[in-house]
């Protein structure tokens, strides 16, 4: 039998649909038939060749929802046509020390769909069942997709940061990520402030449920969220290091700047602002399948959805394209 899916043959090379064999599941894995698969800039580690060890031909992706196709031998706890989903968190050894003391989110032999092994640019995909997360009934796999990366990601890193209930926490950048931070900051009960370039997003800003917008542009962000109080919590989204820096006088004492998105260059950080008020900077990976599927139960439970645009298989190369060019509003979705 066979199947499509979209490959990279090589480095810097196209995205290409291709006819391939049905994958087989071995033993410990399962067979998924994709539903939808989101596109994440990371996604540009396969097609860029910038993560290191990459087997080529690949099949990108790594927002998969979709459900149980087969089983391999020696899996137990699920059975054929549940729904699943897949995230960045594709499997770990369960041998090496991190994942002997339960760190095994950071496993030094992490496994990552697209990367490690074949992905979600494709009508099946083969994963070991320990990266699977189940899927509420009442949630759209085009919803839930996005959600397996960009919604894990500031899911978990809010609920890991420190803050309270009544909290001021703010979100910097309202994109891909940060239109999913607000709503999960809101939703979680915390007086959010969101951060952005421009005037013009306020209105997304507040539509998305945040109390406070700050325009970055024109005024300073870390004096403005002082003049609010101070943010007990910064949550960074955005890829800029200056930018990042610049509320760090915005925080509390004792407040935590979060760092999930990643810059191509260094945070400046005034070391007396730390210092003389015990603040710090951290950052958070995504997150186990477990917190995976917590992130999709608190969003189905809640109603946290992501702002999409759902195209065909087919047309991967040019949604792709939109996405790194930063003209996608905010994720965009494969559909099969």
């Amino acid at each position: 039998m066979k199947m499509r899916a979209v490959q990279v043959a090589e480095k810097n090379g196209p995205l290409t649909l291709v006819e391939r064999d049905l994958p087989e599941p071995a033993e410990g894995e399962v067979r998924v038939r994709v539903e939808a698969c989101g596109i994440c800039h990371s996604d540009s580690f396969v097609v860029e060749g910038l993560f290191p060890g990459i087997a080529y031909p690949r099949v990108p992706g790594h927002e998969i929802a979709g459900r149980i196709d087969k089983l391999g031998e020696g899996v137990v706890g699920y059975e054929a046509g549940r729904r699943v989903g897949v995230g960045w968190f594709g499997g770990a050894c369960y041998r090496c020390e991190n994942c002997r003391r339960g760190n095994i989110v950071n496993c030094q032999n992490a496994k990552i769909p697209g990367i490690s092994y074949d992905g979600g640019y494709a009508d099946y995909m083969v994963c070991p069942a320990d990266a699977l997360a189940v899927i509420p009934d009442d949630m759209a796999a085009e919803d839930a997709a996005p959600l397996l990366c960009a919604g894990i990601t500031t899911f978990n890193a809010l609920r890991h940061a420190g803050a309270l209930a009544g909290d001021t926490v703010a979100i910097l950048g309202i994109g891909g990520l940060g239109h999913l931070g607000v709503q999960f900051a809101v939703k979680m009960g915390y007086r959010t402030v969101a951060i952005a370039r421009g005037a013009d997003k306020a209105a997304l800003a507040h539509q998305l449920g945040a109390h406070h917008y700050i325009d970055s542009r024109a005024e300073d962000p870390g004096a403005a969220l002082q003049k609010l109080g101070g943010a007990k919590v910064v949550l960074s989204t955005i890829t800029s290091g200056k930018a990042i820096g610049a509320v760090i006088n915005g925080l509390t004492v004792g407040g935590n700047l979060v760092v999930v998105g990643v810059s191509g260059e260094p945070i400046e950080a005034d070391t007396l602002a730390l210092i003389g008020a015990s603040r710090r900077i951290s950052g958070h990976p995504s997150g186990t399948s477990i917190e995976s599927e917590d992130t999709l139960k608190f969003s189905a439970l809640t109603g946290v959805r992501p702002m999409i645009e759902t195209v065909p298989l087919e047309k991967a190369a040019e949604a792709y394209a939109k996405m790194m060019s930063g003209d996608a509003r905010f994720r965009m979705v494969l559909t099969m």
